[in-house]
């Protein structure tokens, strides 16, 4: 399905730990050459010769430009997003590629002010005088908007598929404050809730997608989704949370990332069907 073509996932560290479970499984089948990695291992590139098949990560937490605040040289953890202009790091990697998995969404969980035109529109997380206050959807919605139009004014016919909102199962508080996840199996069916904040951020997106997929129909160009989002829900099982191994962050449960192997590994069967769905490829 891939021979002689290049898939780039595009995103954050869910985005890496989703490149990750694909690489693994392919290097199954084939050792890829390790081709390129930058100097803080967020850029990479991998070749499997036998297929020519390029496979990398090119990262970005919003898609969008972001600045962080800070003061007296610390980190604040607020950002200054640019709604209308992306992540030029991806952006010029894109051009390049004939499938692209696009997806992003818990770094938008903070104190976010929101441009446009390098006029402050909104904010999320606070509440200031004369500025709109908006939830962290709507910082979503806007990004993964400038997003793939940026995609759809590329002279390449791109594949983009957007991989909907992977669920946290933080119990008994946040990441910063205690919370952990430590369930040894699946929820059931009934046990999810679909009307929650994770299924309302995979709306947002997939209005999105169906958004770009009408204006990119008619230039040529495809666009779907690789739905993760209720499957994702069902398991809390899946987290590396204490055992995940971080020396920088000692004490705290990583229950945002997936396990490896793990139930993430699904994800690679959704995206081989999207693929044949929305890519018009064929085993």
């Amino acid at each position: 399905m891939v021979r002689g073509k290049t898939l780039a996932f595009v995103g954050d560290s869910v985005a890496r730990n989703h490149m990750e479970s694909l690489l693994c499984l392919l290097s199954q089948e084939e050792t890829p050459v390790d081709v390129f990695k930058d100097s803080e291992d967020r850029f990479r590139t991998w070749y499997f010769r036998r297929h020519e098949f390029t496979l990398k990560i090119l990262w970005s937490k919003f898609l969008v430009m972001a600045k962080e605040e800070v003061i007296n040289g610390s980190s604040t953890g607020t950002f200054s997003l640019n709604l209308n202009e992306v992540d030029g790091e991806w952006a010029r990697e894109v051009s390049t590629v004939d499938i692209a998995v696009v997806s992003s969404a818990h770094w938008f969980f903070r104190k976010l002010y929101l441009y446009e035109q390098k006029s402050l529109v909104g904010c999320v997380y606070c509440n200031e005088p004369n500025v709109t206050s908006y939830g962290p959807e709507h910082a979503v919605r806007m990004s993964f908007r400038a997003a793939l139009d940026h995609i759809n004014g590329c002279s390449r016919r791109t594949t983009t598929l957007l991989r909907t909102f992977s669920p946290a199962h933080f119990e008994n508080g946040t990441w910063d404050t205690g919370g952990a996840c430590a369930r040894t199996g699946p929820y059931e069916e009934g046990e999810i809730d679909l009307g929650g904040s994770e299924w309302g951020f995979r709306k947002v997106q997939m209005e999105e997608m169906e958004r770009a997929k009408v204006v990119g129909r008619e230039r040529g160009k495809r666009f779907g989704a690789v739905d993760v989002t209720r499957a994702m829900l069902m398991r809390p099982d899946g987290h590396p949370g204490e055992h995940w191994g971080n020396k920088w962050m000692r004490g705290y449960n990583d229950c945002v990332h997936w396990c490896l192997p793990g139930p993430i590994d699904v994800w690679n069967d959704f995206l081989m069907a999207a693929l044949r769905l929305e890519g018009g490829m064929n085993s």
